[in-house]
This record gives C-alpha cells, structure tokens and sequence, in this order.
C-alpha cells in the first residue's frame, strides 16, 4: 500500500523536502520546456539559411514533437515504478544532452537528430513537474501549483521570440539551445538537493511492447496530420498507409495493455469516466487553445503588419486574460474544492472567442481584434490544468504518474494535430485566396512562400500587399471556423462530466471521493535516490 504524505509544514513537508526550492525547480523546468519551442521557431530562419536544408525546415520541429509526445505516457509509468526523482532527473539529462549536441550542430541532418534526443528528454519534464506536485499536494493544496502553470505558459509565450531573435542576433542561433544549459543545471542542483519522496520499490516489468505499438501509433498519427492534404494527397498511398499504420498500431496497443503486468497505460483507468473525459477534454484544449496561437501570431504581423517585437506587445493582452483566468479559477477552485464549472465556462467562451476571431480581416481595428483575443485567452485559462486536477483526484494512487503522463500526453498530442490540422486548412485555402486577391502578374518573380517575410511585403506596392494581406485573412477565417464545432464537442464532455469535490487530503488520509482500485503487488517504501 502506499504511504500517505502528509501537508507542508513551514516550508518543509513531512518526507524532507523543502516545497519553495522544489516548486522554484519544477516551475523553471516547466518554463524551459515551453521556452525552447518558441525560441527556435525564432531562429529556424537563420538556422536553414546556414545549414542550407529548406527541404528539413520542418522536420525540426516535427521530429522534437514526435520523441516528445511519444516518451511522455512512458515517462509517467517509470515514475510509478521507479520513483519521480531519478525519473526526472534523467529527464532532465537527456533534455540538456540534447540541447547541447543541438548547439553544437553542423547539418540539419545531425540538428534533427539531436532534437529526437532533446524532446526524449522533454518528454519527461511536464509529467514528472505534475507528477512530483500530486504526490506532494493533496488535489485542491495543489491547485495553487497548478495555477501557477498558465503564467508560467504565458511567460515563456511571450518572452520566447524576444529571446529567440535577441540570442540569434547578439550572438548566434547556436545559443537557443545552449541556453538550456545553465538554467538546466539550475534545476538539476534544486531537486537533487531538495526533493526527497518515498519511492515504492515493488516487482516490476516495464511495457516493451506498449512502449513500441504507442510510439508507432503516435508517429503515424503525427506524420498523418503533418502530411495530409498538404505534401500528399489524401488518396495518396503514403497517406493511406499512415492511416492503415495508425489504426493498426492502436489496436495493437489496446491489446498489448489489456495483457502487461506493468502496463504503460492501465486500461482500468478508463473505466472512471472523470479520467477518460478529462483526457479528451485536454486533447481538445492543446488542439484548439494551443494549436491556434500560431495563426494568432500570423495574423497580427502578416496581415495588420506590426513587427515581431510589436506583435509581442499585441498578444500580451490576451496572455494576461489567461493568466488572469488561470490564477483566478485556481484560487476559487482551491476555496471550493469544485472544478467543474470552469472546464464547461472554457469551452463555451472559447467558441464565443473563435466566432469572433473568426470575423476579423484586413479592415478589422487592431484594438478591436485585441479584445476578440483577451477573450479567447481568457477561456484557455479557466481550463489550463483542470483537467488533470480533475483526473488526478480520483486517480489510485500507483497510477498518479500514469494518469499525470496521459493529461500531459494528451495536451502535446492534441497541439501537434491542431498545428497540423489547421495548417492544412490555412495553406490549402491560402493559394485560393492569393489567386483571387491578388493579380497573377503582380507576384511575378516573388517567391509565394516567403509572402510572409516582412522584407517581401514591404518590397511589393501598396495595393498588392494590401492584397496579400486580404489573403491572408480570408485563409485564416476557417482556421477559427473549424475550432468552433471542436470547442462544442468540448463542451458536451465537460457537461458530462461528474460535479465532484477535490479531496483536501492524500490517498491514505482517509478522504476519498471513490474507491479506486488497489495495487495487487506488495510495496515497500523507501528513501527515494537521486
């Protein structure tokens, strides 16, 4: 059985650990890993212009999301079986090697490489910061923790292309990656110095074959998106074969878990609805809250023509109002002890906020297409971390690192389809709409795919980048279109969702909301290792 961990007491909790360094920890670990992703898409321009890869342009990113999104439900299992610490901390170290040996690169053909190595790491970083906050906080004592994850997004959103440009500038786009170094080895000193938790040591088997059917689902599914309709046809054989992969590698998958001792994800967890919709509803946020951020960016510096730097300034507003709504709902949350009605209040702004975004175009008030964002980013806050509060709560406890890498899981999953999906629908629809906007003669001798530069847009004449822009717009009015039915899905899970009390105490401590299922296999706690 496990071993209840009792409150904080003066910032030192009852296994030894000191909570202020540990959260300090956690949260700089959790601001690295949001960090990197903005940061280099600031410097992927410089980057292909030295390495001379424009056919790899995006297999950089794509190749970071693949490890990432495939290594994060593992992560969660070894945390169960292995202990947070020496789980994280690995995490941590490969996450470090990776951005070093990125650094360091002389070809893109070595630069996507290392970022499989860098995104195996980062994998392990969101689940076990969660992980290591369920295990030391009882649900509703961690909501302030959770909270603290929409500034933490909102931060590095914002100063992430500031850093980026800045760093490649100054310096060189080198140092995108090695600046992960120091401010890892910052975290890395914090929790081997200040975590101490229990590690249950009990007989355990780690999931080979869950391991490679998952991953092969999640490339597939990943490749899918990426490719679909854009590089290949939907008819194509490559796409029908990454369909026929993917379906094929999930039924392995079910199968192959319904059979380990030590399942990677325990398919008994789908048996509380609380679990199973909490993870789609966190799908459905990374697709659309997260997913369209992107295009939001494209917008204001594309078609409203403010610069990048400029373009931080406009945004700011709308991460505020997530911020905002975030530590706002955690506070009461925390009060209450009830969650349910801000994952439906999400979803219902949320489509309020994509029909408005939805209306904007070239003629359309740069304030007035603020507002439409502060709304927007406020329903992305009232759902930031609820969903995993809400499955963490009636999680058992040998599964907390399980239920933990599956919400993390299906955040990074569902924001790779939404960055896919919508880029389908906005580069499918773009060459249209530049077809009708523009006159084909005007373009004559312009490359279509640097249209977004803003060296290019300044060169043209007044009336044809004003058509271009008019493009733009009308392209990116289906991206918010199509969130609109995804947000109403999301509001009928969370409807359906059951209206429970988080527990004010830890498993063990006598408090429960259900009584989840107990781990079979005899347990032992022991001072955790680094």
């Amino acid at each position: 059985m496990s071993v209840p961990t009792a409150r904080a007491t003066g910032g030192l909790h009852s296994s030894g650990t000191r909570i202020t360094p540990t959260m300090v920890g956690c949260m700089l670990a959790a601001f690295l890993g949001i960090l990197d992703t903005q940061i280099v898409a600031t410097a992927l321009p410089r980057i292909v212009g030295d390495l001379h890869g424009i056919d790899l342009f995006a297999w950089v990113t794509i190749a970071y999301v693949i490890a990432s999104s495939v290594t994060t439900p593992i992560y969660g299992k070894l945390g169960d079986l292995f202990g947070r610490k020496v789980t994280f901390l690995s995490a941590m170290t490969l996450f470090m090697a990776g951005s070093a040996l990125s650094g360091a690169s002389g070809s893109m053909e070595a630069l996507i490489i290392f970022r499989v190595v860098q995104g195996m790491g980062a994998g392990g970083i969101f689940v076990c910061v969660l992980s290591i906050i369920g295990e030391l906080f009882s649900p509703r004592e961690g909501a302030k923790y959770y909270g603290m994850f929409g500034m933490i997004f909102a931060g590095a959103s914002l100063a992430g292309p500031a850093i980026g440009g800045l760093l490649t500038d100054v310096l060189s786009w080198h140092w995108v990656f090695l600046v992960n170094l120091p401010l890892g080895a910052v975290v890395f000193f914090l929790l081997a110095k200040y975590l101490h938790l229990p590690r249950q040591v009990r007989p355990s088997r780690l999931d080979y074959a869950g391991i490679l059917t998952l991953s092969g689902a999640i490339v597939s599914l990943t490749l899918l998106t990426s490719w679909a309709g854009v590089q290949y046809a939907w008819t194509s054989p490559r796409i029908i074969g990454l369909c026929t992969s993917a379906v094929l590698c999930l039924a392995l998958f079910i199968v192959s878990e319904s059979r380990a001792v030590e399942p990677i994800v325990p398919l008994r967890l789908f048996k509380d609805s609380t679990f199973t919709l909490s993870l789609l509803g966190t799908v459905i946020c990374g697709i659309v809250f997260v997913g369209s951020v992107n295009f939001l960016a494209l917008y204001v510096q594309v078609v409203t023509g403010a610069s990048p730097t400029t373009s931080g300034f406009v945004l700011l507003p709308m991460m505020l109002g997530l911020v905002l709504s975030s530590v706002g709902s955690s506070k009461i949350i925390r009060k209450s002890g009830k969650y349910k009605v801000f994952p439906v209040a999400s979803m219902a702004l949320g489509i309020v906020g994509a029909l408005l975004l939805s209306t904007m175009d070239a003629s359309t008030p740069r304030l007035v297409s603020v507002l439409f964002m502060v709304v927007f980013g406020f329903a992305s806050g009232l759902s930031a971390q609820v969903f995993t509060q809400a499955a963490q709560n009636t999680a058992p406890p040998q599964d907390l690192g399980a239920v933990s890498g599956a919400a993390t899981f299906g955040r990074s999953f569902g924001t790779s389809i939404g960055i896919s999906l919508f880029a389908s629908i906005f580069y499918g629809r773009l060459t249209d709409e530049i077809t009708a906007h523009v006159p084909a003669a005007a373009l004559r001798g312009v490359d279509h795919e640097a249209l977004s530069s803003p060296s290019v847009l300044n060169s043209l004449a007044a009336p044809v980048r004003h058509a271009v822009e008019q493009a733009y717009a009308a392209a990116l009015t289906p991206v918010f279109v199509t969130a609109v039915p995804i947000l109403a899905a999301g509001l009928l899970i969370t409807l359906c969702m059951k209206n429970l009390t988080l527990r004010s105490q830890h498993h063990g401590g006598g408090e429960r909301e259900s009584a989840p299922a107990t781990d079979p296999a005899p347990t032992k706690a022991t001072p955790e290792a680094a």
